[in-house]
């Protein structure tokens, strides 16, 4: 049983890591923006509220964050374990994550950091961009992103860093490669 977190830069691959994670391992990849989704498409009390604020375009207050996840992590699919993809994103969520699994015994096994270096990032991004429309994404943008990713989870690596869960694997390269280093980083754990 596995229970992990996957936690990198924007560009760094982590949805595409924690697919090829969730098949080699066989435990469900949980994304919160999955969550926040499935909970705004079936119209869940939790997605209504959600969705003012994303309509909005404002940021989902953790406490509803926090009830989608803790809900979600009672599902049957997640108790051989899981990969969660996005959260936690602060202090307060790590300490309400911490409280969901005490609640079941239970403990994160594993942080997954994929690293990888802000100038390839930025570059990666830009053409990811370009290839797929968004011309939103410019390189300020992108800054800005790495930037906000920067100072949000500084707190949450630092504290998983205190309990010795860490495993940092460089996330450029082939997608392959970057496979096969993080199963390398993990098999010990996993």
């Amino acid at each position: 049983m596995t229970r992990m977190l996957i936690i990198g830069p924007p560009g760094a691959g982590k949805g595409t890591q924690a697919a090829r994670i969730s098949e080699r391992l066989g435990v469900t990849a949980i994304s919160t923006g999955d969550i926040f989704r499935a909970n705004v498409k079936n119209e869940t009390p939790l997605g209504i509220e959600a969705k003012k604020y994303i309509d909005a375009g404002n940021f989902v207050p953790d406490s509803v964050t926090n009830e989608m996840v803790r809900a979600r992590l009672q599902e049957d699919d997640v108790k051989d374990g899981f990969l969660l993809d996005g959260y936690p994103r602060t202090a307060a969520q790590v300490e309400e994550l911490d409280d969901i699994l005490a609640g079941k015994g239970q403990k994160l096994d594993v942080v997954l950091q994929l690293t990888a270096d802000d100038e390839e990032l930025v570059q990666r991004l830009l053409k990811r961009a370009e290839l797929e429309g968004r011309a939103d994404d410019n390189e300020d943008v992108i800054r800005h992103r790495l930037d906000l990713y920067k100072a949000q989870t500084a707190d949450v690596v630092a504290s998983y860093d205190k309990r010795g869960i860490v495993a940092r694997v460089d996330g450029l390269g082939g997608i392959d490669d970057v496979t096969e280093r993080v199963m390398e980083a993990l098999k010990d754990i996993c």
